[in-house]
């Protein structure tokens, strides 16, 4: 068991001394599932990037802007939303924290 909070808190601080604004923690590997903590700051981003087979992002702190070819969404705290199959990217537009559940295989 892992206390979310207190993780958060944790890669906050990392990342703020980070020149990317950015840190991670795989949370859950089990098979083709996998949950990771993402954690940014306020304006930096993960650059486009490819879809997994099925993916939910789940805001646990801030508020982050979901971008794609098919239309930007912005998330806040306690909001989730699956993510799009297609190339996206996540921009922090607060400090934020998120949960990414993805399935990396069918």
């Amino acid at each position: 068991m892992a206390d979310l909070y207190a993780l958060v808190g944790e890669h906050l601080e990392i990342a703020r001394g980070s020149a990317h604004g950015r840190s991670a923690e795989l949370l859950l590997h089990d098979g083709p599932l996998r949950q990771s903590l993402i954690v940014l700051t306020t304006g930096h981003e993960l650059g486009g990037h490819e879809t997994p087979p099925a993916a939910t992002l789940f805001v646990l702190r801030g508020r982050v802007g979901l971008t794609s070819a098919s239309g930007d969404l912005e998330l806040g705290e306690g909001e989730f939303a699956p993510v799009p199959h297609e190339r996206h990217g996540l921009r922090a537009l607060d400090d934020s924290a998120v949960i990414l559940t993805a399935v990396t295989g069918i």
